[in-house]
């Protein structure tokens, strides 16, 4: 069998070494970010390391430590209580640009946000190349449909659910008041990732960020202390200032967010993704339930 269209059939890595610095959107801190090409005979999937001053904190597999969905990113959290948080931009990239294999290091906390968008990585991503590896590519198979929901019914519905497909595709639906009903659907393969969903940037309404923020000092817990006009679509009554980058953005976004999250299952999928009003937590939880369920899928190989 062939991988699904719009994939590749071998595993691959990046070309070269790829450095990239920025600031958290909630930590507001600056990072430093240096991804190291994979290899065949190494860890599988993408692994995180956090240093300081030179010296290792933690080093953990995506797959294989605590992910948490919270209300504004998703995070990943090792031995130790060390973590990584915002971290769906970076992983929705690298899965889209077929990097299955690598190293990401980071001298803080918080994976930069950039332009709020994929798609300073994606640029970043093909600038370095990507190296083939004499290995099957591995997906994950959805067997049987798993569904998660909250007010089920209700006009605050959301819900997720996640059927069994021959390739990766999506639905995702969302609203906003002034905006109206918004949806994007389609197959996800890395040329649609590129041109229909990377360029699409985190939002929110002004209305919201300074009272969140306020808030979150008020807590001692970082909020968008990072937030500015440069690396958000900022929503003020019904516009954006400056307009927005491309076409229903702000679902486009959700789909982003939801491919970041999704990754953390270690593959891409061989599955049907619907979603109603999804969010961080939302999508964390569906893919801990699916992968909770040793029977809803499996690991598929397509060797060419």
């Amino acid at each position: 069998m062939r991988a699904p269209a719009g994939w590749s059939h071998r595993e691959g890595t990046l070309a070269r070494e790829l450095t990239l610095s920025g600031h958290g959107l909630h930590t507001g801190r600056r990072v430093n970010v240096r991804i190291v090409p994979g290899t065949a005979s190494g860890p599988r999937g993408i692994v995180f390391r956090r240093v300081r001053h030179g010296r290792v904190l933690a080093e953990f597999e995506v797959d294989h430590v605590l992910r948490r969905g919270q209300p504004l990113c998703t995070m990943l959290e090792a031995g130790g209580g060390v973590r990584v948080r915002t971290v769906e931009h970076l992983l929705a990239s690298l899965l889209t640009c077929e990097i299955d294999r690598a190293t990401v290091e980071l001298d803080a906390e918080e994976v930069p946000i950039l332009d709020g968008s994929a798609q300073p990585w994606l640029d970043a991503i093909r600038a370095c190349g990507r190296t083939e590896l004499p290995l099957a590519k591995r997906f994950i198979r959805v067997l049987r449909t798993v569904k998660i929901g909250d007010g089920i019914g209700t006009r605050d519905e959301r819900s997720m659910s996640i059927e069994p497909a021959n390739a990766y595709e999506m639905n995702v639906r969302n609203d906003l008041k002034g905006f109206g009903a918004l949806c994007w659907e389609g197959a996800l393969t890395p040329t649609s990732f590129a041109g229909e969903i990377a360029p699409s940037r985190s939002y929110g309404r002004v209305k919201w960020a300074i009272p969140a923020i306020v808030a979150g000092y008020l807590r001692g817990m970082p909020i968008l202390r990072g937030a500015r006009l440069s690396c958000t679509a900022a929503i003020v009554g019904n516009r954006v200032i400056g307009g927005m980058r491309v076409p229903d953005e702000f679902v486009r976004h959700r789909v982003l967010d939801l491919v970041g999250d999704m990754a953390m299952a270690g593959a891409p999928l061989l599955g049907r993704v619907n979603a109603l009003r999804p969010s961080h937590e939302m999508n964390y939880r569906l893919i801990a339930a699916l992968l909770a369920d040793r029977d809803a899928w499996e690991w598929a190989e397509f060797a060419g």
